[in-house]
């Protein structure tokens, strides 16, 4: 059995186990999750110093991406926990609502909470004036996640919800939607 299968395994363990271990374990999955996310900006920070790269933006022009990037991240951040909880789940893997999930964002991407973490890494970028975050640590962040999603998150997911999300993922994008489908949902 190889790393990846162990991994997939375990988290489709834990995602199917009772919803109290999920629950027990939910916070200790944020927790690392948003450990990553300070370390990715403060190593940004330590590299930018270090290489003495400056903000290549004018500061009122950093703040209103920054801002723009933030309205984009909260939203989605903030829709998909809801649509999540509403779903009797957790956006934490080991803790995963009981069905699939295709309402809210979700309708128009398969990871718009992690959409909503792409814009929150530039978001901080530009507000720090971090080049580092912005043109080299959020791209990595961005590739890293793709490969996890591909290797690990999605074969959990084909294993424990079947066809639905083989469908699912075969009509839905994974980060952002087509306008053709946004519009499309509208009608």
């Amino acid at each position: 059995m190889t790393l990846k299968t162990k991994w997939i395994e375990t988290i489709y363990n834990f995602a199917t186990r009772s919803r109290k271990i999920g629950n027990f374990f939910t916070p200790l999955g944020a927790l690392i999750f948003a450990l990553t996310i300070f370390s990715i900006v403060v190593i940004s920070l330590l590299v930018d110093k270090l290489l003495r790269i400056t903000e290549i933006l004018p500061r009122s022009l950093s703040l209103i991406l920054a801002s723009l990037f933030f309205l984009v991240a909260f939203i989605l951040i903030g829709w998909s926990v809801l649509t999540f909880l509403r779903a009797k789940g957790t956006p934490v893997p080991i803790s995963p609502p009981p069905r699939l999930v295709t309402t809210g964002p979700y309708a128009y991407t398969r990871n718009p909470m992690l959409s909503g973490v792409f814009a929150l890494f530039f978001g901080i970028g530009f507000l720090l004036g971090s080049v580092s975050l912005i043109v080299i640590f959020t791209p990595l962040f961005i590739l890293a996640n793709i490969w996890e999603l591909k290797n690990i998150e999605e074969p959990e997911l084909l294993k424990r919800l079947g066809q639905d999300y083989d469908e699912y993922r075969k009509s839905t994008p994974m980060f952002f939607p087509s306008l053709g489908k946004i519009f499309k949902r509208r009608n």
